[in-house]
């Protein structure tokens, strides 16, 4: 039988085929092979299963994926952690505070989001609980981010703004949620959801950080041909399997200019005639955008930078 991976425990994960759910578990000899990542087998994944019971089965064969997003499985791991496959647009939730997302961070993960040509569109959340000045800030990141070519839209729960405007982003697609913990991702889902009733919680008063509410990744069902994958809130996200000379890419207005380089393999660290530090320097370029590129860069050579910035 064929199916799609709705949820991942680690150990068991739930496949749907043909509208039934079966729980299964990964063959042996599958589990043997030498995966690169903590977990061989992701949410959003094809895979083939036989079944050993009327709900269950085992899992014989990972088809291949069209995209996936991944990470750094941790600060001081090799591996890498798929954090959702076969995705059609990724929807990242920044929150300016309570808790903090820097734009480090962000551009960590639409970077990983570019490398597999996946759409992302920023939710920017919790609107309602800024100051004057914090909404100007907020602002001015909304329109750093629709300028460089990304959707952006300004959410609140309390107000509803711009709920329906989130809601149609999710039609008739397979989406995954990304943000850190307590950045609004589960009561977003139930303010547009009406009875999907996930588990929320509040941020934590000594930390001004968010409690880890979705503890393993879960597909939901929204109706026909619309899911969504809700994911574990992340601290950091290290990015794999890209080399350096090609990091730039990913980020869409660096790659854009990069084209009026002296030279062709130009890395925009300290080349002479760099079209990019030339444009950062007059302002075409937004800085914190150049300062995540440096940071993405030097990530393997500096560790301890990259904790400290993201």
């Amino acid at each position: 039988m064929t199916g799609i991976v709705t949820q991942s425990t680690g150990a068991q994960y739930s496949i749907e085929s043909d509208n039934k759910v079966y729980n299964c578990t990964i063959r042996g000899k599958l589990r043997l092979k030498g995966f690169k990542s903590t977990n061989p087998i992701a949410v959003g994944d094809i895979v083939d299963f036989f079944t050993i019971s009327e709900n269950e089965g085992v899992i014989t064969k990972i088809h291949e994926r069209r995209n996936c997003i991944v990470r750094k499985a941790s600060n001081l791991s090799k591996k890498s952690h798929v954090v959702a496959a076969n995705i059609d647009k990724a929807i990242f939730i920044h929150t300016l505070k309570n808790p903090v997302t820097t734009t480090v961070f962000m551009d960590r993960y639409l970077v990983a989001a570019e490398s597999y040509n996946i759409p992302v569109v920023i939710v920017f959340n919790k609107i309602d609980i800024y100051k004057p000045e914090e909404i100007e800030e907020v602002a001015e990141l909304m329109a750093v981010y629709h300028d460089i070519g990304y959707k952006v839209i300004g959410t609140s729960i309390v107000t509803g703004q711009n709920l329906d405007s989130l809601k149609q982003e999710l039609e008739d697609s397979i989406c995954v949620l990304g943000g850190h913990s307590g950045v609004g991702k589960s009561s977003l889902l139930n303010a547009i959801v009406p009875g999907l009733n996930l588990k929320t919680a509040e941020i934590s008063e000594a930390h001004l950080s968010g409690k880890h509410t979705t503890t393993f990744a879960k597909m939901i069902k929204l109706k026909e041909n619309s899911y969504i994958i809700d994911t574990p809130g992340i601290r950091g996200f290290g990015i794999v399997d890209l080399k350096k000379e090609e990091i730039y890419h990913y980020f869409k207005e660096i790659f854009e200019i990069s084209h009026n380089c002296k030279y062709h393999n130009c890395q925009h660290i300290n080349e002479p005639g760099c079209a990019v530090k030339k444009a950062v320097e007059e302002g075409e370029i937004y800085f914190s955008r150049y300062k995540s590129y440096l940071n993405i860069y030097f990530d393997d050579e500096d560790e301890k930078h990259r904790q400290k910035e993201v």
